[in-house]
């Protein structure tokens, strides 16, 4: 994932952010020794030609030490220009994702609203279309309902539940069409109010 990878990323550029800090800590004490020691000699303060000769010797191997450093100074830089480059570009990367998830967030948002805007409309019209209906079978359908994921009714439709979606047998068909249409007829598969029509194949 893109997440994983910026945060070895960032792991990288920082630790290479800390090899270089370092690097430019010792050249610099370095180049302050190599310093010091020169203005020593220039300033005079060492006579004795054995001493003067041990800081000559001692003054090449700072300027070698400070190249070999500068060498490793430089690649580290290499080293984390490129790391910073993977970085930004995984970080841009992410913030596409973040634009694109948030685009998904505020259309998910206004599907559920509209959503939310459809089922106040069909609550608000239950009451009108509920009326007359017997208490017992209101009941009924309201248990269902709760039990059966907000279907507690489900039309009988070319013999077929429209609820768990099973072809009734023949039998049962045969059951339900000597039924009086004023009573209530259930699937015997998943327990639902059958609403029998003229295409229920009865």
């Amino acid at each position: 994932m893109v997440d994983d990878q910026a945060r070895d990323a960032r792991i990288v550029v920082d630790d290479l952010t800390a090899d270089q800090a370092k690097v430019d800590a010792d050249v610099e004490a370095v180049r302050t020794r190599r310093t010091r020691d020169r203005d020593r000699m220039d300033q005079g303060l060492i006579t004795n030609p054995k001493d003067l000769e041990r800081m000559q010797r001692e003054l090449e191997s700072l300027e070698r030490r400070i190249g070999s450093l500068e060498d490793d100074e430089l690649e580290v830089m290499e080293k984390l220009e490129e790391a910073q480059r993977a970085l930004a570009h995984l970080e841009e990367q992410l913030a596409a994702h973040d634009e694109r998830l948030a685009a998904l967030v505020a259309e998910r948002d206004q599907r559920f609203a509209e959503i939310d805007a459809e089922l106040a409309t069909v609550e608000g019209g239950r009451g009108a279309k509920a009326e007359g209906l017997p208490a017992d079978l209101l009941a009924l359908y309201d248990k269902l309902r709760a039990a059966k994921g907000g279907v507690g009714a489900a039309e009988l439709r070319a013999r077929q539940c429209g609820g768990c979606r099973l072809t009734l047998d023949n039998a049962e068909l045969s059951v339900i069409a000597r039924t009086p249409a004023d009573q209530v007829v259930r699937c015997e598969e998943c327990s639902r109010i059958l609403v029998r029509t003229s295409e229920s194949g009865l």
